[in-house]
């Protein structure tokens, strides 16, 4: 199969979601996808955090293409400097999905990585994951006295871990 390509995102207009993701995110418009975004009207425009090699394809919502959020969540890894980065930024003008500023006492912690569940403005899920699990744990949950949510108790993955 190989690795994640795109993720088709629609959202009411294009410039100001794009512009929304360059602020918030740190997403770029790919120039060599250009074409598709210029070329023809209802094209996607291809926009990455890390160069092209994942992007999301933001396509305005019509009639042909109506306004579907994308629900499901789409899960980013970003490495311990660029999550600790984001997490010292907030609350930034990103909501989490309960319509609340996000804050850095919403990270989750997974026992195996870190994460952050967000929105964009118009519904639209993410995760943000660090896999670097014990930096982040001493460089930003223990030195800035982070409470991180739980979804499960911490003895299950160490009974998991221990049978």
């Amino acid at each position: 199969m190989g690795r994640l390509d795109h993720v088709h995102i629609r959202v009411p207009n294009r410039a100001e979601a794009a512009r929304w993701y360059a602020e918030h995110l740190g997403f770029e418009p790919v120039e060599r996808f250009d074409f598709w975004a210029n070329g023809f009207e209802g094209g996607p425009l291809q926009m990455s955090a890390d160069g092209g090699r994942t992007m999301l394809a933001l396509f305005e919502a019509s009639e042909g293409h109506p306004m579907v959020r994308q629900t499901l969540g789409v899960a980013f890894s970003l490495d311990a400097d660029g999550f600790i980065a984001f997490a010292r930024s907030l609350p930034c003008g990103i909501a989490s999905p309960s319509g609340q500023p996000l804050a850095v006492d919403d990270v989750v912690d997974f026992d195996l990585c870190w994460a952050f569940n967000l929105v964009d403005p118009w519904g639209n899920q993410y995760e943000l994951n660090c896999y670097e699990y014990d930096r982040i744990k001493t460089e930003l949950i223990d030195a800035d006295g982070v409470e991180p949510e739980r979804y499960w108790p911490r003895e299950q993955y160490r009974d998991f871990r221990n049978s």
